[in-house]
């Protein structure tokens, strides 16, 4: 992980990967994470490699909800920032997916009409990997269609049926499994997502990178080796690819302990951004649920373990479970590049089994809590996104901060308070005592806080 890299204001508490035990993440992300020189190069290169490597998972798959509703591993995620400011970097991950797109065509152009990106889409079986980072380009494209790409991507995000109706007839692709990695600035992502109420916007990972990277020097004399990493990681990825494909659909699943954590966070961390931001955030938390299990499943696949686990049914586990299997390729290669056989490799192996394939794959628990940090911070960053859309911010990144003051006013007061408390707090923020009084009123309406007297409040536990 770099270290002592000058942190830029208001940007620090939407870091990513800074809290992340970046040692305990699968080898091929370490690599990937080693391209970046800047907090938000990082932050950048994690979510495009995640995207990307989201398109080179197929047939794993977890059941979700009451319902038990079957998702597969596609993220969806626009990276919103402005020019210059590193964003660049996340062609990087789209040069890993190239090197599967060489022989299991999967890249779709983001700079296609609807019929033309519906039409590859549907020769790809439903499949496939949309990057495009530059905003430029999908602005004129989307002009006139934004409504109608963010109803298909909608309905891609869940899996649910795409059809069109023509002259020439109508077709409809009903397991849509569309992974995508786009770049740009405040005005094409509000295009695309015209305002907090649309149901993309829950559904569309948006991460907020803020400010302009000084000058780098990489790019003038730099040292050899960086380039080839993407191509490395995914010569890996080709043969978790393969091995998937050739096994068939194959169910991978939280276990009940962080299933039952998950929910817990439901309930309180994200249920006080619902208090502070409002019932149309709601979905955006709940559905970040999902999210954290894809992102999780997207680790399990590249991890590195002596041995991953399958197990039968429901089966409890405790403990730490090793789990994956894209790193037990990365050592099949390398015993490969040393001269060993074929079957001396497949008798030390233990990774993924086609034969196994009525069993389950358990996420290992460091998988789980890289998963939930990033799920956690990805939530800050819709924050970010949620009000510069309710502001209608015209700046190509808006001035933000990840929860604004009123999360700062509300965990300095105490947990009963009263009105002069209101105004003495508005005072030390500089903040007008009308505002922070509007505010408490939209906390009592939330549900965050209790009126227990007149002037008198008390937080709800």
């Amino acid at each position: 992980m770099i270290k002592d890299l000058n942190l830029r204001e208001g940007q620090e508490d939407l870091r990513i990967v800074e809290h992340l035990d970046v040692q305990k993440l699968p080898e091929s992300v370490q690599e990937m994470l080693s391209l970046a020189a800047t907090p938000e190069e990082q932050d950048i290169i994690l979510m495009a490699t995640l995207a990307a490597a989201s398109a080179c998972v197929p047939n794993l798959y977890f059941h979700y909800g009451p319902t038990g509703k079957k998702y597969y591993a596609n993220l969806q995620c626009f990276i919103l920032a402005a020019a210059a400011s590193g964003k660049g970097i996340a062609n990087q991950a789209l040069e890993m997916a190239r090197v599967i797109d060489e022989q299991y065509p999967m890249l779709i152009a983001g700079d296609s009409t609807l019929a033309a990106w519906y039409k590859a889409l549907e020769e790809q079986g439903g499949c496939g990997y949309m990057h495009e980072s530059e905003g430029s380009v999908i602005t004129d494209i989307w002009r006139n269609a934004a409504a109608n790409y963010n109803t298909a991507l909608r309905k891609a995000a869940e899996h649910e049926a795409i059809s069109r109706n023509r002259v020439k007839g109508a077709s409809e692709i009903r397991n849509p499994r569309l992974s995508m990695l786009l770049t740009g600035t405040f005005g094409q992502y509000k295009a695309l997502v015209p305002s907090v109420e649309n149901g993309y916007f829950s559904r569309l990972l948006t991460v907020v990178i803020k400010g302009t990277n000084p000058f780098d020097k990489r790019y003038v004399s730099s040292k050899g080796g960086q380039s080839a990493v993407p191509k490395i990681v995914g010569q890996r990825l080709l043969r978790t690819y393969e091995r998937l494909m050739e096994g068939g659909e194959q169910e991978w699943s939280l276990t009940e302990a962080q299933k039952e954590r998950l929910g817990e966070h439901l309930e309180t961390e994200y249920g006080t951004l619902i208090g502070l931001l409002g019932d149309n955030f709601h979905s955006a938390v709940v559905r970040m649920a999902v999210q954290i299990e894809r992102i999780a499943m997207v680790l399990t696949a590249m991890r590195g373990g002596e041995n991953p686990h399958t197990m039968r049914g429901n089966e409890h586990t405790e403990g730490r479970i090793p789990s994956g299997i894209m790193e037990e390729e990365r050592k099949r290669g390398a015993a490969n590049e040393e001269g060993m056989s074929g079957a001396a490799n497949e008798e030390g192996m233990s990774g993924y089994n086609p034969d196994t394939k009525n069993e389950v794959i358990y996420c290992s628990d460091e998988d789980y809590e890289a998963a939930e940090i990033i799920g956690n911070k990805l939530l800050m960053h819709m924050a970010a996104a949620y009000r510069m859309i309710e502001g209608d911010a015209q700046d190509v990144v808006p001035e933000i901060k990840p929860i604004d003051q009123r999360k700062v006013v509300f965990e300095q007061l105490k947990e009963e308070y009263n009105h002069s408390d209101l105004a003495e707090e508005a005072k030390r923020q500089g903040i007008s005592k009308r505002t922070v009084e509007r505010w408490n009123q939209s906390w009592i309406e939330n549900g965050l806080v209790e009126k227990t007297n007149h002037g008198q409040y008390r937080k709800v536990a």
